[in-house]
């Protein structure tokens, strides 16, 4: 999460940077090839640079880091995982017009428990 970006995670440091985060971890598991991954990681950096240090904003690109994405149980994508504590805590699929909304308000609600 370096200078308020999201960060690349890959197979070998999913474990490490998402399982075991003390912080909440926000992961985008996404294709280059996919329009809506694109909408959703203009949001992303956007929320890694609002939120700091209190929330680690991931991305997975899934043809690069196939064993992160069957590990998280990822079937479509966009989908974006909220971890805390190592287990998947919230999830969003694909993009809506209220995306960015929606995503604020879980990773609120998941900071405010």
């Amino acid at each position: 999460m370096a200078d308020g970006k999201a960060m690349d995670v890959t197979d070998e440091s999913f474990d490490s940077e998402v399982l075991e985060s003390e912080a909440l971890v926000l992961v985008d598991f996404w294709a280059e090839w996919c329009g809506p991954c694109r909408m959703a990681g203009s949001v992303l950096d956007n929320i890694a640079e609002e939120y700091g240090e209190s929330v680690k904003v991931c991305m997975v690109n899934i043809d690069d880091h196939r064993d992160a994405a069957i590990k998280a149980e990822v079937t479509s994508i966009p989908t974006l995982n909220i971890y805390k504590a190592g287990r998947i805590v919230d999830q969003i699929k694909g993009v809506t017009p209220s995306f960015e909304t929606d995503l604020r308000e879980k990773i609120d609600s998941h900071l405010q428990s």
